[in-house]
């Protein structure tokens, strides 16, 4: 066990997701048990509260509200969307020796793991004890070495339902539906569209990710090959799809588009990618009745759509941070790894093997066409979203003849 005396801080950082308060609580509640911990201080708004200090005691929060807290959705110490560089990061370590922190866990994406591997660095630097852990969050599942990311699960879960439920809509009133989901350069949020298909028309019809370059006129000779085969149909499309060149398929269909405080374009948030996309196919296959979605921030903190496969896998990964911290005396990022159909562990890995990067949906995820998932990807997500799915159920009755 690490003989440090001192500190916690915590901090969540990037878009909140429906469990990330349950990684919180589990790595406080653990943390709580070592003698050697003081007080655990938790960041409000993210990196940018630890160097404002603007922190939280979460040692006098009472496990009643600690649990509580844990079940709700989106991120209890708020959030930021601060992209720290080493000038930055140095003025967070600055804030560490102040408040005597010797155990710091962020729990984010891959730019939290880059900010907490910069500060991680600068203590190493100075020879300050200070053990940092990066806590893995996104529902975008696009963290590199982990199996997949808490966060995930219940958004799948939340895409897979809506789709389910866009499907039996469209059933009733056939044409053509497109529901865009984010995922900037990674598919497997929208790939979870294909999670609730029960019988062999269902929708979605087509799924497209951004791992395949999208290409405009075959994916209206594949709505008018579906719409033929079905009398309607539902598309899946990942708001970052591009073309054979790396070009958002937005700018392409719109011209200029608008650009997020990183100097992103933006893909989804006005709804003009599953508009532009909906008047192709109403240019150019004449289909009247043509309708988009996009779902926007109700993939990530819908109260009412949680994975408790999700819950459970959220708090473990709290929890054994702060294991691999206090007791280990190590630092890293913890990574869930898939042990059996289906089990997992957890692991903890080099803090540079998670930052920046991103993890794309493999190629065996993706049928050859590039319009839809395979069974692989199926047999891979299924386990995530848990086993309450909602069950919907079609008459079961025979078709009276005509006089």
């Amino acid at each position: 066990m690490a003989n440090k005396v001192g500190n916690v801080l915590i901090a969540q950082g990037g878009g909140p997701t429906a469990v990330i308060n349950q990684s919180v609580v589990g790595a406080v509640l653990e943390a709580r048990k070592y003698p050697q911990v003081g007080s655990i201080y938790g960041a409000i708004h993210g990196v940018r509260g630890i160097i404002e200090e603007d922190f939280v005691d979460l040692t006098q929060a009472t496990t009643h509200n600690l649990e509580r807290v844990a079940v709700t959705p989106s991120s209890a110490l708020l959030s930021t969307r601060d992209k720290p560089d080493a000038e930055y990061c140095k003025k967070i370590f600055e804030v560490c020796k102040k408040y005597d922190i010797k155990y710091f866990f962020y729990n984010g994406g891959n730019d939290s793991a880059d900010a907490i591997r910069i500060v991680n660095d600068n203590a190493n630097e100075a020879d300050y004890e200070l053990r940092c852990v990066h806590i893995p969050k996104t529902i975008d599942n696009d963290l590199r070495v982990t199996d997949h990311c808490p966060g995930y699960g219940s958004a799948a879960k939340f895409v897979a339902s809506a789709f389910a439920g866009a499907n039996l809509d469209n059933r009733s009133l056939p044409g053509v539906y497109i529901g865009v989901v984010m995922g900037r350069n990674a598919g497997f949020l929208t790939a979870a569209a294909a999670l609730a298909k029960k019988y062999e028309d269902d929708g979605p019809h087509l799924i497209y990710v951004p791992e395949r370059a999208f290409d405009t006129e075959q994916f209206i000779n594949d709505v008018d090959e579906a719409f033929k085969k079905y009398g309607r149909c539902i598309i899946a499309v990942s708001e970052g799809i591009v073309d054979s060149k790396g070009n958002p398929i937005i700018t392409n269909l719109l011209g200029n588009s608008e650009k997020d405080a990183h100097g992103n374009v933006q893909l989804s948030g006005t709804g003009a990618l599953g508009d532009a996309l909906g008047k192709v196919i109403k240019d150019r296959l004449k289909i009247k009745r043509v309708r988009s979605d996009t779902f926007g921030y109700l993939q990530r903190s819908f109260l009412g759509c949680v994975s408790e496969v999700d819950q459970q896998e959220a708090r473990e990964v709290g929890e054994r941070a702060a294991q691999f911290a206090i007791w280990n005396d190590v630092d890293g990022s913890v990574a869930i790894r898939r042990t059996g159909d289906y089990s997992v562990d957890y692991v903890l890995t080099d803090l540079k093997n998670v930052a920046k990067e991103t993890k794309s949906m493999p190629d065996n995820f993706i049928n050859k066409a590039g319009n839809y998932v395979t069974a692989n990807f199926i047999h891979y997500a299924r386990p995530l979203i848990g086993k309450n799915m909602p069950d919907f159920e079609r008459l079961q009755c025979p078709i009276v003849p005509k006089r």
